[in-house]
């Protein structure tokens, strides 16, 4: 028996219900080798499950907001928090005037300390809506200290007088009420990546509200199912982008109120738009005096004490995933966001930092399952991936998980129960590496077409992938957006469509088109556009800073030129929302990879088909094609879709959308029937079946 046949047959007859977490070899045996790992690992999570299950199961145990924090009752206000290594512990605020020791609290003998607040004679509650609150711990040195409520649900912030977070009891007399229940869940993914706060034109903060009743038309209009929602967990350094988390439990106030973030969500629902969390467990804000940090006093309360717990190149703490309040904290978290706010599900951040000890600093991922599998995979994080995956599709089915991860790990988007770690979706992160250093340092005819399909096409059979051309990284100052590597300062002079149309913006206009569409056809399972990059925004995105004097003006989004009539923005708004459309006709992001049928390097023309519709590139920069031959899934007549050349998109309407092409039945690059097409340059072409 060869060693293929052995590896294949081995992959066969294991355990047949895959009970001990190799039931991904199934579908990979190149994983054979590594079965003594997935079964660690799987014991591990296994281990992990009885335990909870012993304690109510995922049921109760993830509804610790519900334990921990303020908890509000007919008869009072009780509140608990888990601080072991504090001797004595005392609420105090507003409500009592700041007095550090009127208000004493009981502990229990795991280090839960509790007061209940009974209400007011009049039948009011003792804390007041809105009102400032704080613990105050005495640490086994006989020193005080004073710290925010780790489960706290609102903090705010008042630069002018301090950058530190104040902690505010919130209690509203007028609870939500929800008006629509949320949409299935989508069949083809189409994320739109948004950031509340810069979505408005003008050079501020923006807000819940403005996001609600502005954007989120554009994003329906669009196309887009999907919001993935950033920054949204409070942290304190607005230029962070969100990923400095201090208070877990609080949406962040610079935007707005809770309510207003569930009217958000409410609305999004409402319009048949699935919303997703940007949700930061891989890290921590190192802030002590409003974070988790030194919560209790000492060093390993919720992370790994000494280097361990510290994160060097982003300068935060890590999380001990070993922990078991610290797994209660976590999938808490995640549970509070899906019942208090109504999200559909999480974009996990960093999770490429959480699966290594080395936290991929100074690694090169080269594919070799051994940098997978072994010393330098942090088990207890991978399993708490699993449990949360696990926890979050066994609560709610229609849950989505996503997964930022660069280093390619297998079994990622897999099913727990075949001992996958358990996401929905992996970002596709290769995808804009390539387009941005085709446009930096190739030419037009240096593209290697057949580098372009592979680098497109190359993910991991039935492991869906978001693909995406350019996320938030691209779009941030010291780098550059496609749309500014193709057009750069001509898009200060020459988008009117009153101006003379120059090679640079005709190109620009045609290849930022092409470069979307291909991705979005050929790329994964999902597609992914951050907010502004669909009309190509004509300026990166920079948070006030020290080294910008504080300045908004890159903090925001133009949408003043996308809505002028008379600038060129709009042709490639209006091909976005087409080419979603498009697919919501064709379904091809929920259809199998594509079948890539040609890959000419001297024409440079790609053509493949998916889900019956036939995708053909001509990214040629000086020749048009007259009857080019192009092989079809089937035979019969094909219509046009979707034309990146049309008038209305910027182009030169050098096609005819009435085009019908008739197909021959003679072989053709790996296909029964070919047609032939007029396919002009830097042109992309969508034909369907016409009958």
């Amino acid at each position: 028996m060869t060693t293929e046949n052995k590896v294949a047959a081995e992959a066969t007859t294991s355990t047949p219900a895959f009970e001990d977490g190799t039931g991904v070899i199934k579908l990979d045996p190149w994983l054979v080798p590594y079965k003594p790992a997935l079964q660690q690992r799987y014991a591990a999570y296994k281990a992990w499950k009885e335990s909870i299950d012993k304690n109510g199961g995922y049921e109760k145990f993830t509804r610790g907001y519900e334990r921990f924090g303020f908890q509000i009752s007919k008869t009072g206000i009780t509140y608990r928090e888990w601080a072991p290594n504090a001797t004595e512990a005392f609420l105090f605020g507003d409500f009592n005037q700041w007095n550090p020791s009127s208000h004493p609290m009981k502990r229990d003998e795991f280090g839960v300390y509790e007061i209940f607040l009974p209400n007011n004679k009049d039948g009011t509650p003792a804390i007041a809506h809105n009102s400032k609150v704080k613990i105050s711990m005495i640490k086994p040195d006989g020193t005080r200290i004073d710290r925010l409520p780790a489960w706290i649900h609102r903090v705010t912030q008042d630069l002018n007088v301090s950058p530190v977070y104040d902690a505010i009891f919130w209690n509203p007399p007028q609870k939500y009420q929800w008006k629509n229940k949320a949409p299935p869940k989508p069949k083809s993914l189409k994320v739109y990546e948004a950031h509340v706060g810069i979505a408005t034109t003008e050079g501020r903060v923006g807000q819940f509200t403005e996001f609600t009743a502005n954007v989120l038309p554009r994003i329906k209009k669009l196309g887009y199912n999907t919001i993935q929602l950033m920054a949204i967990m409070e942290h304190p350094y607005y230029a962070s982008f969100g990923y400095q988390v201090t208070s877990f439990f609080a949406a962040s106030s610079r935007y707005g109120t809770p309510e207003e973030l569930k009217e958000l969500i409410d609305t999004a629902h409402g319009l048949g738009i699935t919303v997703l969390l940007d949700v930061v467990h891989s890290h921590a804000c190192k802030n002590i005096l409003d974070g988790l940090n030194n919560f209790d006093g000492s060093d390993h309360q919720y992370f790994h004490e000494g280097a361990k717990g510290r994160h060097e190149l982003w300068d935060s703490r890590l999380f001990n995933y070993g922990s078991y309040e610290t797994i209660r904290f976590l999938l808490s978290n995640l549970r509070f966001y899906m019942e208090e706010y109504g999200f559909d599900g999480f974009r996990f951040d960093g999770v490429t930092s959480m699966m290594y000890r080395h936290h991929g600093i100074g690694f090169g991922f080269s594919g070799n399952y051994h940098e997978y599998f072994g010393d330098g995979v942090d088990t207890e994080a991978v399993v708490y991936l699993m449990i949360a995956n696990d926890m979050l599709h066994q609560i709610y089915p229609d849950c989505i998980t996503i997964a930022e991860d660069v280093s390619g790990m297998p079994t990622l988007c897999r099913p727990v129960s075949e001992g996958g770690v358990g996401f929905d979706y992996r970002l596709s992160m290769a995808i804009p590496d390539m387009w941005i250093k085709l446009l930096k340092e190739k030419s037009d005819d240096e593209w290697d077409i057949g580098n372009i399909a592979f680098t497109l096409t190359n993910r991991r059979h039935m492991e869906p992938s978001i693909a995406y051309c350019e996320s938030h990284d691209q779009a941030l100052v010291g780098d550059k957006t496609i749309a500014f590597w193709l057009m750069d300062k001509e898009m200060y002079t020459h988008m009117s469509v009153l101006s003379e149309l120059t090679p640079i913006i005709d190109r620009g206009l045609a290849l930022h088109k092409m470069i979307r569409l291909v991705t979005h056809s050929l790329g994964g399972e999902g597609y992914l556009n951050f907010i502004g990059n669909e009309f190509g925004h004509p300026e990166w995105l920079d948070f006030p800073r020290a080294g910008n004097n504080s300045s908004f003006h890159y903090a925001r989004r133009q949408w003043n030129v996308v809505d002028d009539p008379l600038l060129r923005y709009k042709f490639l708004n209006d091909f976005d929302a087409a080419m979603n459309h498009s697919e919501s006709q064709v379904g091809w992001l929920a259809a199998p990879q594509a079948f890539v049928s040609l890959k000419h390097e001297s024409d440079k023309v790609l053509a493949f088909d998916r889900a019956g519709a036939v995708f053909i590139f001509n990214f040629n920069s000086t020749k048009s094609f007259t009857d080019y031959r192009v092989g079809v899934p089937e035979p019969g007549q094909y219509k046009i879709l979707l034309n990146s050349d049309e008038e209305c998109f910027g182009g030169h309407a050098r096609v005819s959308h009435e085009s019908r092409f008739f197909s021959t039945p003679e072989p053709w690059c790996g296909r029964s029937h070919y047609i032939q097409v007029y396919i002009p340059s830097r042109t992309a072409l969508v034909i369907v079946k016409a009958d």
